[in-house]
């Protein structure tokens, strides 16, 4: 059998107010995520909690020029989806309670990490007691502060942006049609994505300095400002639920492997959200290496060995470079006003709009679907 034994070791409950991985956030699902999880099993169960993207809107405020991309010229039913952190959370909690083979230790948080000839033991402390568990292999999954990569000093290369995000959803007096907005600003880009109930998700980017000023404002002034960044093509923005907000910054691990190791996910690299691509990389590694260790355990390979590990590497670094690449990219070339960027940006969203073969290339990343697709990525049994 291909089962293999694991221990998911999470700090916070899902049920916690300020559980960070599974809050209020919205998710930008793209196209490839959404094919993981239908090949999970898991699709039908997240589909009513989901808001079909059937066309991005690119803009940049105060220039000329707009890119659009939409579903039906692609030959797909949507270009991605739309779903709050906490509905995700809920139906992955709920298959995890569901396997025989997984045991799920919560709240717990790692104390030590001591790696083996042919295990990593870990020390866990858990209702203030420790405990150790053994395992073949430890997936670092914990996040862009992640504790196991500090404990084992593994060197990450990070950037601070000196931006903030402001989360929020918004109701507006004109319906959204499915349409994704990504207008970039003097400030930083601002996402405008289609929720349930004539509901919209903003991710709005701003200046660390202005954050402060901006979660203070009233729900009116808050409303008006972002109606003057965004314009009116949505009508009026007239409510706004809770705010949040959050610094970014680039990490990037080079090398994920260590002994009995692998970095993954935002762990390995936590990206802006200016393309929406942290969430949907992240789970394309997470496909990717079940892959890998469904194979490994056909095989009868050790999880843990380096000819495992690098296979890993050789799949989805890539992708990683790529993905990464392209995000700190469009960020740093649509946070500048030096004129000739900024005319060089006008002449490539219009060169966009008519060059249909463009279009595709960026849409094909846009949707997750580049480079080599995940066995659950084509819908085939691991």
């Amino acid at each position: 059998p291909l089962q293999m034994r694991v221990a998911i070791i999470e700090q916070v409950p899902p049920d916690a107010g300020l559980q960070p991985s599974f809050d209020d956030r919205s998710i930008a699902l793209s196209l490839g995520s959404q094919r993981i999880f239908a090949g999970m099993g898991l699709w039908p169960a997240l589909a009513p909690a989901a808001t079909a993207i059937k066309t991005i809107h690119v803009s940049d405020r105060g220039h000329f020029g707009v890119t659009r991309l939409h579903h039906d010229e692609h030959g797909v039913e949507a270009l991605g989806y739309v779903m709050i952190g906490r509905d995700v959370g809920r139906v992955l909690q709920h298959q995890v309670g569901t396997l025989a083979h997984t045991v799920l230790m919560c709240p717990a948080r790692v104390e030590a990490v001591a790696a083996h000839d042919d295990h990593v033991r870990i020390t866990v402390n858990q209702d203030g007691g420790a405990t150790t568990v053994s395992a073949k292999l430890l997936v670092a999954a914990d996040g862009a502060m992640s504790k196991v990569r500090a404990l084992l000093a593994i060197p990450a290369r990070q950037w601070d942006y000196h931006q903030d995000a402001v989360i929020a959803n918004v109701t507006t007096s004109q319906r959204h049609h499915n349409v994704a907005y990504e207008r970039f600003t003097d400030s930083g880009p601002l996402a405008v994505l289609p929720l349930s109930q004539g509901r919209s998700a903003v991710v709005w980017t701003v200046q660390r300095g202005a954050v402060a000023t901006i979660m203070s404002l009233s729900d009116q002034d808050f409303l008006q400002q972002l109606q003057a960044r965004f314009g009116r093509r949505l009508g009026a923005f007239t409510r706004v639920g809770k705010r949040a907000s959050y610094p970014l910054r680039l990490v990037r691990v080079p090398d994920p492997v260590r002994h009995r190791v692998l970095v993954v996910g935002n762990a390995a690299h936590s990206l802006h959200p200016i393309a929406g691509q942290g969430f949907n990389l992240g789970l394309r590694d997470a496909a990717i290496l079940a892959e890998i260790m469904a194979d490994a355990r056909r095989q009868g390979l050790d999880p843990g060995v380096p000819q495992v590990l690098q296979a890993f590497v050789r799949r989805q670094s890539g992708d990683q470079r790529q993905t990464t690449a392209i995000t700190d990219t469009l960020v740093r070339m649509f946070s500048n006003s030096f004129p000739p960027l900024v005319c060089a940006r006008t002449l490539g969203m219009l060169a966009l709009e008519f060059a249909p073969a463009l279009r595709r290339q960026l849409a094909t990343h846009a949707m997750g679907m580049s480079g080599a697709v995940s066995r659950l990525g084509r819908g085939v049994a691991l």
